[in-house]
């Protein structure tokens, strides 16, 4: 998938500094960072987010997608033989199909879009 490679070469000059005892801590953090940056664009595609609700759309690995949404979380993952989410952390796995694949894969598009034009200046 294209953002990691972009995250991966954002963290690469992170490694490179002497100054931090911990390393690993500071690379970990940065990543962090990145991501709530990236959540921060990415929840702002499907439109205002009401006051007092929370919302996050984000790539947390290759191939993972995270959608939390006030005290929902659904987890999508692509894999070769298509696209699954798994709502709360006990469910089971479904195939997504039809109309909402489509929208996930118009929203993974316009995160992607948006990140790479806005956080890592692609």
């Amino acid at each position: 998938m294209p953002k990691q490679g972009l995250r991966k070469r954002f963290l690469n000059p992170i490694r490179s500094i002497a100054a931090h005892s911990n390393r690993d801590e500071r690379r970990k953090a940065v990543e962090r960072d990145l991501i709530n940056a990236e959540s921060a664009l990415g929840r702002s595609i499907f439109g205002e987010v009401k006051k007092g609700h929370t919302r996050e759309f984000f790539c947390l690995k290759k191939n993972v997608w995270l959608w939390y949404e006030d005290g929902l979380m659904i987890r999508y993952e692509v894999r070769e033989n298509g696209v699954y989410k798994q709502i709360g952390a006990d469910a089971k796995y479904q195939r997504v199909t039809g109309e909402e694949l489509n929208n996930f894969r118009n929203a993974t598009k316009a995160y992607l879009n948006l990140i790479k034009t806005r956080i890592y200046n692609h």
